[in-house]
């Protein structure tokens, strides 16, 4: 019984990997996302304040930044909890494949939040007349909070390892 039940739950991380495929699914909503908005953008480059066009850029870097955030999510997920991904030795690989454990994974994740609430924060300074000044100390507090956790678990991740 003993076995069956350790066999049942290891077998059980298979259950992952559709959520694995379902975040490819959202890279590929995220793109025409990013498409959209350039679609959006290019015919009207000229009309744009470069205030304006500096905020769209920024919400292009953010989506960007998320992106680069679900591949890694996806991709090292898969590699930690599912099985090890087969790629052909002709075939590019990414550098950082194999190598990242749930631990690193964690603290690129609290460093990408952070880059991300950044340039959020960003957006919220160019348009700070449109927005009350309650609100941004909210965003500037919240950030912070983010800066102190990713800073607390990358401490506490070096603690760990030494």
């Amino acid at each position: 019984m003993e076995r069956f039940l350790e066999n049942t739950m290891y077998a059980s991380r298979w259950l992952l990997a559709p959520i694995y495929l379902g975040l490819s699914l959202a890279l590929l909503a995220l793109t025409l996302k990013f498409f959209q908005e350039l679609y959006h953008l290019v015919p009207h480059i000229f009309e744009q304040s470069e205030a304006d066009l500096i905020l769209v850029l920024l919400s292009m870097i953010d989506m960007a930044l998320v992106g680069g955030l679900l591949v890694m999510v996806m991709i090292s997920g898969y590699e930690n909890f599912v099985s090890q991904l087969d790629i052909d030795e002709g075939k590019e690989k990414l550098e950082w494949l194999g190598k990242m454990d749930s631990g690193s994974l964690k603290l690129k994740v609290a460093a990408s939040i952070v880059a991300i609430s950044s340039i959020h924060l960003l957006r919220m300074f160019m348009d700070a007349q449109q927005i009350a000044n309650d609100k941004l100390l909210w965003y500037v507090i919240i950030h912070m909070t983010f800066v102190v956790s990713a800073f607390a678990m990358g401490y506490l991740d070096k603690l760990t390892r030494h």
